[in-house]
């Protein structure tokens, strides 16, 4: 469904999903939409509002107009709404009409704001974004952020990464410790979340034991610059067994990572299930 979208342009719809699920959300709305487009590409959002746009403003104005439940985990699936497929549709559409090899960032905030009845499109349009305005500043600028590169992760970030997961297959807490933020959160392939890195100590045979045996093996599939000055990077792990099970199963796993002074630290880090066998 997303071979057209950019590398940013999924990431947003990876925020959106993240934020639904912080927010308790059953179902992704308008405003996760919108939430993730201000984690993935503030510089797009601050293009069009202005430099001084402050989004923990829109932030505060979405949480006041919103029911805020308990928070669930990442690994349950969250559907779209029909806004929601309504904006991806459009984005699209904006991406054909601009005559762009793919589709952006960019379009999915014109998707956001061609939805108009939707909590998103009337927050952008009160802070007075207009999708004309809009249209003719990147028909101008043929530049845009569909057709950038996205931008090559930090070296050292890579570098903390690649030590890890050699360290995994050591199996010894005490070279992995340093590799962890004090507040990293975990999300095991269950769903369950471990919140710290004292907590994670507690559960680290349980949570790490499996990616050590001598026949499983991992692969980095890909690693690239994230929000915040953050580093996001997918590795996939194959022949993975849990508590003495017989099947065997293929997981991906999420690590984000920020930096802490000269340092990078992981500060989330979730598995998922791909294939059983």
């Amino acid at each position: 469904m997303f071979e057209s979208y950019t590398e940013m342009a999924r990431r947003v719809i990876f925020f959106a999903r993240y934020e639904a699920s912080l927010y308790g959300s059953p179902y992704m709305e308008s405003e996760h939409f919108l939430l993730g487009l201000l984690r993935e590409d503030l510089a797009l959002v601050r293009r069009f509002l202005g430099p001084n746009s402050v989004t923990t403003d829109i932030r505060a104005e979405i949480e006041r107009q919103i029911t805020r439940r308990e928070r669930i985990s990442t690994s349950v699936e969250v559907p779209l709404t029909t806004e929601c497929e309504k904006i991806l549709k459009l984005a699209v559409e904006e991406s054909e009409r601009l005559a762009h090899r793919q589709v952006g960032t960019e379009h999915i905030l014109l998707g956001i704001l061609g939805v108009e009845g939707s909590l998103a499109a009337r927050l952008l349009r009160e802070r007075g974004l207009r999708p004309q305005a809009i249209r003719e500043l990147l028909a101008k600028n043929p530049g845009s952020a569909s057709r950038k590169a996205p931008a090559k992760p930090s070296r050292g970030a890579i570098e903390a990464l690649d030590s890890f997961l050699a360290g995994l297959k050591w199996y010894d807490w005490e070279q992995l410790a340093p590799f962890f933020a004090q507040n990293t959160h975990f999300v095991d392939s269950s769903g369950k979340r471990w919140i710290g890195r004292e907590e994670i100590e507690k559960h680290f045979e349980m949570l790490f034991a499996p990616y050590a045996k001598k026949n499983v093996t991992f692969l980095l599939e890909g690693a690239y610059s994230g929000p915040a000055e953050s580093v996001v990077a997918s590795v996939l792990w194959e022949n993975v067994a849990f508590r003495g099970e017989t099947t065997r199963s293929m997981h991906r796993m999420t690590v984000i990572l920020t930096q802490e002074g000269d340092d990078w630290a992981i500060s989330f880090l979730q598995v998922t299930p791909v294939i059983v066998n």
